[in-house]
């Protein structure tokens, strides 16, 4: 099988985005049964981190020992990398010694330069512009929970960064609808998201307006990594779309509340929500761990039935 990087959520297609929910149901209910499954035996999986991580580390890490591979950790600061090697050069070396790469860092293009340089899978697990991983897991937890999110509607409340933009690209190839309301100076950029069209989000200036009758409210932090300088000036900016059990009361009465973590308490999300019955932020956090298995075994084995 030809080698297929996923870069970000676009790059794979419904069907595909089928089979791995399918397979994470799998692989879930046969890890609550404590039933081994070994499919990736002597595979090795590279995790290269630029940017600090707690889940998406442990996620992967102990994803891949569960399959029966090994992953090893990378940090930029302590490789070559660090000290001004290609990346053009490393992914040619390090994707002669391992079977699969993830890679978590800053601007897309690093990745897509690895990628473009690699003779095995690449996943994103996290850049500036998108992070498909969290989305695979969350869609899958609203499935979950919930059944199809097709047809569903998806409020985006806060910051137009790579969890937006990834919801964006997931409702194109999906088929739902996502309502963004972002400060003024923060709304989403089209181009920088990479859509095809406008016909799966809308815009709105209240956040309130956002949330009326939405299937899912989701967020993230005012200021994400890398934007550390901009700190006090979203503080300001972003004061009036925390997520708040007014927001939660305009949505329909079983709509879910997402929220990728780590959380701000009394920033971006009141506590009442994140820690109220509508909250399905730990199941969320625990599905990356599955929903990452379905796409590795995806990425190396392609589809099976077992």
């Amino acid at each position: 099988m030809a080698v297929k990087h996923y870069l970000q959520f676009r790059d794979l297609a419904r069907d595909e985005y089928d089979y791995l929910f399918h397979r994470t149901a799998v692989i879930k209910e046969r890890f609550s049964r404590y039933q081994p499954y070994h499919p990736l035996a002597d595979r090795t999986l590279a995790m290269i981190f630029e940017k600090s991580s707690t889940r998406t580390r442990l996620s992967f890490e102990a994803g891949m020992h569960q399959l029966g591979g090994s992953a090893i950790y990378l940090n930029t600061r302590d490789t070559q990398l660090g000290r001004g090697e290609p990346v053009e050069d490393a992914a040619e070396v390090i994707s002669r010694m391992v079977d699969i790469v993830m890679i978590r860092t800053f601007e897309q293009e690093i990745i897509e330069r690895f990628a473009s340089h690699s003779r095995v899978p690449v996943i994103n697990g996290l850049t500036n512009e998108y992070h498909p991983c969290q989305i695979l897991a969350d869609i899958y937890t609203y499935i979950e929970t919930r059944g199809s999110i097709q047809g569903k509607t998806v409020a985006w409340i806060g910051d137009s960064n790579n969890m937006c933009n990834t919801w964006l690209q997931a409702a194109e190839i999906l088929d739902f609808n996502v309502h963004v309301s972002t400060p003024p100076g923060y709304e989403v950029e089209p181009e920088r998201a990479n859509l095809y069209g406008t016909d799966h989000y809308e815009s709105f200036a209240d956040p309130m307006d956002a949330c009326r009758d939405a299937d899912l409210v989701t967020t993230d932090v005012w200021t994400s990594m890398g934007f550390e300088a901009e700190n006090a000036v979203r503080q300001k900016a972003f004061a009036d779309w925390r997520v708040d059990a007014d927001m939660m009361r305009v949505a329909r009465s079983d709509a879910l509340f997402m929220h990728c973590l780590p959380a701000h308490r009394g920033e971006e999300v009141d506590a009442e929500v994140i820690d109220g019955p509508q909250s399905v932020v730990w199941e969320e956090a625990a599905n990356r761990l599955h929903a990452q298995k379905a796409l590795m075994e995806y990425l190396l084995l392609g589809r099976v039935d077992a």
